[in-house]
């Protein structure tokens, strides 16, 4: 489909509208290793919806209340009170910055004993605790609309993928979470003449969205795939895809999740081909999350 076919679809803030009319995102993401990740996605989707709710641990939780003179439509939110925000947001993003269990043999000792957040707050291993916390509000809160990223991506079970859920894994993601799905030594597997088969295959087998990230962005949703093609190399810096990732939560807010995914793909390859206009490949993901705003004017508003 032709790509302005999609972005005509976008829903715009209508005059008149009210604080929280126009999106409500949570986003449960970050780790005491990894900082920035979530902040990125929180930075670009705190410009497109109304308001973000942000789940953290406690030192990504003081970041952020610390950057309050930016991100002033939100709210910071620690993880024991998660579940008193999801029901009231259109869309949780949950993934950035958060670490992947080393050991997923010790999992199952904890898994019975988990009733709640705080269960699962007590255990020291940030690790397993993505896997438990991704674990428990996927099943619970199926019926809402997510986005899996990054260290919830790569600890999911392809059985806990809610209906309708946007995957955007990057190509090392992407073959950890096939691998879990097909058993290489299984002569039943499918066999695809290439990639796009193979996403296309997956994203209807699970009933999803998947997009993967890369040099070209691949999307599919049931019969639906779209390539996205563009950007540069100076998007290869870290947090681009978690910039993107943000991006899309915020537009699944108030759009459906193959639209808000091809919308978002495209609106990001385009920000960093209207920065390379100014820095050459000399930008990072801060700048990417700078511009997508001055992007979508020109997209949607000239």
């Amino acid at each position: 489909m032709e790509i302005n076919n999609y972005l005509k679809k976008i829903y715009i803030p209508k005059p008149g509208s009210h604080k929280g009319q126009n999106g409500r995102l949570l986003i449960i993401g970050g780790s005491q290793l990894f900082h920035a990740a979530s902040l990125w996605a929180l930075k670009v989707a705190s410009r497109i919806v109304d308001l973000v709710h942000y789940s953290s641990v406690n030192e990504n939780n003081k970041i952020v209340q610390r950057l309050k003179e930016e991100f002033r439509d939100g709210i910071v939110v620690s993880r024991p009170e998660v579940e008193e925000y999801i029901g009231e947001d259109d869309c949780i993003l949950i993934g950035p910055g958060m670490v992947r269990a080393e050991d997923e043999s010790r999992i199952k000792s904890h898994e019975s004993r988990i009733k709640n957040i705080k269960d699962i707050e007590e255990i020291n291993d940030e690790g397993m605790q993505t896997y438990l916390l991704t674990k428990y509000l996927l099943k619970k809160y199926s019926g809402k609309k997510w986005v899996i990223d990054a260290g919830a991506l790569q600890m999911i079970d392809p059985e806990w993928i809610p209906k309708n859920a946007i995957l955007t894994p990057h190509h090392k993601e992407y073959e950890n979470l096939k691998s879990k799905i097909q058993n290489p030594n299984d002569k039943s597997n499918p066999k695809f003449k290439d990639q796009k088969e193979e996403v296309k295959y997956l994203a209807k087998k699970y009933k999803c969205v998947i997009l993967l990230k890369g040099e070209e962005d691949l999307i599919a949703s049931g019969d639906n795939f779209e390539i996205i093609k563009g950007g540069n190399a100076g998007m290869t810096k870290g947090g681009t895809g978690d910039v993107l990732t943000g991006l899309v939560a915020g537009l699944f807010c108030k759009n459906d999740a193959f639209t808000s995914a091809v919308s978002g793909s495209y609106i990001n390859k385009k920000a960093g081909e209207d920065l390379y206009k100014k820095n050459g490949l000399w930008f990072n993901a801060s700048d990417l999350a700078d511009q997508i705003p001055r992007t979508m004017k020109k997209l949607f508003l000239s």
